[in-house]
């Protein structure tokens, strides 16, 4: 990967982090309703995995911490975040708010908000793409606290069996909502989980970008050439509580801080810096630029679009202009 990767990369990062702050604020002026979900600390997951995968082409679905995975698999920013304003110009019509993202233009298949609902459906676009012969593969990001669910083992069980090209991705954030993973789970190394369906899988650190990339590409080879599933494991950290209206108080100011240490954008930042291919002037000057970005262009798109009209409330519940078949 050459430096422009390099910086890109990086900005992309930077990019996330900024985004997801600026949805907090707006969330405590009240711009943006219902439930808020929170990326930071986990960007080298969404961003490192994808960079592997053929976005736009492959199929992208996970749960309700969506918004970074929907903007690396190509959604406008402006669309994402006048989604989460609610306003007409959403990627869903600003009726699904942050937990619902979906723009099937560049394959991002959703966020949805039932936990362990991603699976089947990422078995299902996998089986689809097999029928028709197609040469894409669907990718399925998951948070540990989902792998309870009896749709997990459903569908790892259906997944092997009919060999469906379906990459299986857990970001291991160690908590579901405020439950620590040991006090929820037998076997904490998520990984290991599958092997009873014959699936093939990893773990790694899910913090360093260049890592992450690493074991995606194998995965990604895995599930393109051979056809088959695979499940990676990635070990990361929200710095941030579950959603806004969790304070993280279960969680002690060492372990936090702990992993404050391993903030990725961090990690690489300091890289990059001592391999010549960024300065610290520059890395500012980038970070400034992201934020005018965010700040004058996306979140002053979502103010300014109209809102959704009171008399098409019914709108997209049913199928328009298509023939009933009863």
């Amino acid at each position: 990967m050459d430096a422009t990767d390099q910086k890109r990369l990086l900005r992309e990062m930077l990019f996330a982090r900024r985004f997801e702050e600026r949805c907090a604020e707006a969330y405590h002026e009240r711009q943006i309703g219902g439930f808020l979900h929170l990326y930071p600390g986990e960007e080298a997951c969404a961003i490192g995995v994808l960079e592997k995968a053929q976005t736009g082409s492959d199929y992208v679905v996970t749960g309700y911490r969506d918004h970074i995975h929907a903007l690396k698999s190509g959604m406008d920013p402006k669309a994402l975040m006048a989604e989460l304003f609610g306003k007409e110009a959403g990627c869903s019509k600003g009726r699904g708010g942050s937990m619902h993202l979906f723009d099937p233009d560049v394959h991002f298949m959703g966020g949805y908000a039932l936990v362990g609902g991603p699976f089947p459906l990422a078995a299902g676009f996998a089986k689809a793409i097999q029928l028709r012969g197609g040469q894409e593969i669907s990718i399925c990001f998951l948070g540990d606290g989902a792998n309870n669910q009896g749709t997990f083992h459903e569908t790892m069980n259906m997944a092997s069996l009919w060999n469906l090209p379906v990459l299986f991705i857990c970001e291991n954030n160690l908590y579901g909502i405020g439950t620590a993973i040991e006090r929820s789970t037998v076997e904490i190394n998520q990984y290991k989980r599958v092997a009873p369906y014959g699936i093939e899988a990893a773990q790694c650190d899910g913090q360093d970008i260049d890592i992450v990339m690493a074991h995606a590409e194998k995965a990604v080879n895995h599930v393109r050439e051979q056809r088959k599933p695979y499940f990676l494991e990635l070990m990361t950290y929200r710095l941030r509580g579950h959603s806004m209206s969790d304070s993280g108080a279960y969680r002690s100011k060492e372990e936090v801080e702990e992993w404050a240490q391993r903030d990725p954008i961090g990690i690489y930042k300091r890289r990059l810096v001592e391999a010549g291919v960024v300065t610290e002037d520059e890395f500012h000057a980038m970070d400034k630029a992201i934020q005018d970005e965010i700040e004058n262009e996306v979140v002053r798109y979502a103010i300014e679009c109209p809102e959704p009209r009171v008399e098409d409330v019914a709108r997209y519940v049913y199928t328009e202009g298509g023939n009933n078949h009863g």
